[in-house]
């Protein structure tokens, strides 16, 4: 999957004309990232943390431009933000993207005195990237999709006659990135912008909740204990024959996630960058500036 990665900046690269006249643009960014879908159904930016990366833009034209980029992250959600203490679910998980995408100004955009500087822009493309979600339990944190906490990987039938074949789901999902932004060009050679972006993936399982409730007896036998715990974080309580108060576990078959809609990501990010193509065309060719002894001033 990583060939895959590479492969998208590397056609991106290639495919990019050697018109002298445009300029292209190498920088950093840093803003938050944040994740919406079964743990976190509505909270805009809710659980935001940390993100940064670099980028490579190249100017079409005024108007288009296309661009690559390397962010990194992580996310995060928990059912008791949100008041659900029936079920108690959370995770966190990193975060690897790497995209292309066109971007679209609103204005015609340039860096030369005099003309127009700043435009607010549209932005799409595709990406793909790399997560890994982890749960707490006693201090510890537990990788979970190795453990499979929908059965996965189980291959076989409960004494009720639910099925367990579904394979352990992948740790890479390509994704597409669209959001809005807006830019700055000043001092001849520099930019910076303000961007926000949503990614629409392919997969259910950034948060590792999808499917439905494993029996608990089954995993216990045919897995492990802290499976089982991990599986089911349930708060609920009831009592049972002997009077004692035992945790009310959900029962085998019942929903634990909805696979009816995709997860979602965001990146808001500052972003700086700098044209390396006009900066060596500059300092390569002293006819440019006509400032080198002997020559004379362009008008």
């Amino acid at each position: 999957m990583k060939k895959r990665y590479a492969l998208i900046v590397a056609v991106l690269l290639l495919a990019m004309p050697a018109v002298k006249s445009q300029s292209s643009e190498i920088g950093v960014c840093g803003g938050v990232s944040f994740y919406m879908g079964d743990l976190n159904p509505k909270g805009v930016f809710k659980g935001s943390r940390a993100a940064g990366g670099i980028m490579y833009r190249y100017n079409i034209n005024p108007r288009f431009a296309v661009k690559a980029s390397a962010l990194f992250g992580s996310l995060y959600a928990s059912d008791a933000d949100h008041g659900n203490t029936e079920r108690n679910l959370s995770f966190r998980s990193p975060l690897c993207e790497l995209s292309a995408q066109v971007e679209l100004n609103f204005l015609r955009l340039y860096n030369e005195k005099g003309k127009n500087c700043c435009t607010p822009y549209l932005f799409a493309g595709i990406a793909g990237f790399a997560f890994n979600p982890q749960a707490e339990m006693n201090g510890t944190w537990y990788d979970l999709q190795a453990l499979g906490t929908e059965g996965q990987g189980l291959n076989k039938t409960d004494a009720n006659g639910n099925e367990y074949y579904q394979k352990r789901y992948s740790l890479t999902n390509f994704a597409i990135p669209f959001g809005l932004g807006f830019r700055v060009n000043f001092l001849q050679y520099y930019s910076i912008g303000l961007e926000w972006g949503f990614r629409l993936t392919f997969t259910d399982y950034i948060d590792d909740v999808s499917g439905n409730y494993v029996d608990r007896d089954f995993l216990i036998e045919y897995r492990s204990q802290l499976l089982a715990d991990l599986s089911d974080r349930t708060l609920s309580t009831t009592t049972n024959e002997d009077g004692e108060v035992v945790p009310d576990y959900h029962k085998a078959g019942s929903a634990r996630g909805t696979s009816k809609a995709k997860d979602w990501y965001s990146f808001a990010v500052l972003n700086f960058t700098f044209k390396i193509s006009d900066m060596i065309n500059d300092c390569s060719s002293p006819l440019k500036s006509g400032k080198s002894k002997g020559l004379p001033k362009r008008r």
